[in-house]
């Protein structure tokens, strides 16, 4: 079958498409006839850094949609051809793909497997941050960075849908401050100062939850934005900056908290909570993410190098069966 693979670290161009041997599933997992596979960041940092790379040669992707080709021994549930959408360990990138029945979802009512590619990752990973991480109260002000991204888009639609008060979301240009305002978002502004701007649109006060995929500087300053009593949940190191710490002196005078989520270490972890938590957010009606860019499986770099110049929004999507 045709696979996407890189076979060193490095930029887009280390991408490949090569013939690879057709996966079997195992107890447990299902294997996928692939449609569409969601092109995230962490597809990237796996390239160019082997975040989360057992080995080379490696074959990236985290999320698809398609359809079931057979099932492992041990699976219910699920039927030989059924559409289903899917968070994988890695391999997306290929015309076959197996995964883990319990991270295998059943298409939600009304979507198509184009929209569903969109889902797996995205999803769970925003009402995780808002909800069960974040635990949003109503009335509350909400500060997302990263807002035209894919989590930012729904980040800024879930808070809303959840009676959020006031959503702030942060992004580089102008042109994605534009887009992000049309996803639930009060406000937008620019990141270079954010911090002193969200003061002023809060009147001072700060917001009572944040939700950082950047890391570094820019996590110290969200830190720095929050109101008494605040939450900061970070998602990712975007930034690639060494491990941040925070302790006694930001957290105690004003009674702070930081948290963390990894919707792929929940999967390692605590895959039936993972389950439930996307069952939730795929039953939130009204949420939207565009796509914004759309490649065939081969072009797989060009998608990487989009993506690798912050300057797009949406989700990106691999097609690789009609």
């Amino acid at each position: 079958m045709r696979a996407v693979r890189f076979g060193q670290y490095g930029g887009p161009e280390v991408l490949e498409q090569a013939e690879v041997a057709l996966p079997e599933p195992g107890p447990g997992q299902v294997a996928i006839d692939v449609a569409y596979v969601g092109v995230n960041f962490a597809d990237h940092k796996a390239r160019a850094e082997g975040y989360r790379v057992p080995s080379l040669p490696y074959v990236p992707g985290l999320e698809v949609s398609g359809r079931i080709r057979a099932l492992g021994t041990g699976v219910e549930g699920f039927t030989v051809g059924q559409e289903v959408a899917a968070l994988t360990e890695g391999g997306a990138y290929a015309e076959v793909v197996v995964a883990d029945a319990v991270t295998t979802f059943p298409l939600p009512a009304g979507a198509d497997l184009r929209t569903a590619a969109t889902l797996p990752t995205v999803l769970p990973t925003a009402y995780a941050l808002l909800h069960t991480v974040g635990r949003i109260g109503a009335g509350e002000s909400v500060l997302v960075q990263g807002a035209a991204g894919g989590v930012g888009t729904v980040a800024g639609q879930l808070a809303k849908a959840a009676g959020a008060g006031r959503v702030i979301g942060v992004v580089s240009s102008g042109a994605k401050a534009a887009y992000a305002l049309k996803y639930g978002y009060d406000d937008v502004v620019l990141a270079d100062g954010f911090g002193a701007s969200v003061r002023e649109l809060t009147g001072g006060k700060g917001v009572d939850l944040a939700l950082d995929p950047v890391g570094g500087d820019v996590l110290r300053e969200t830190l720095g934005a929050l109101a008494v009593f605040g939450r900061l949940v970070s998602f990712g190191n975007a930034s690639s900056a060494p491990a941040w710490q925070v302790g006694q002196p930001e957290l105690y005078p004003t009674g702070l908290s930081v948290s963390g989520f990894s919707i792929l270490g929940l999967a390692q972890t605590a895959p039936q909570e993972l389950r439930s938590l996307a069952e939730h957010a795929f039953a939130v009606p009204g949420i939207e993410l565009p796509v914004t860019g759309e490649y065939a499986l081969a072009d797989a770099a060009e998608a990487h190098r989009a993506l690798a110049s912050r300057t797009t929004t949406g989700k990106l999507l691999l097609r690789v069966a009609a």
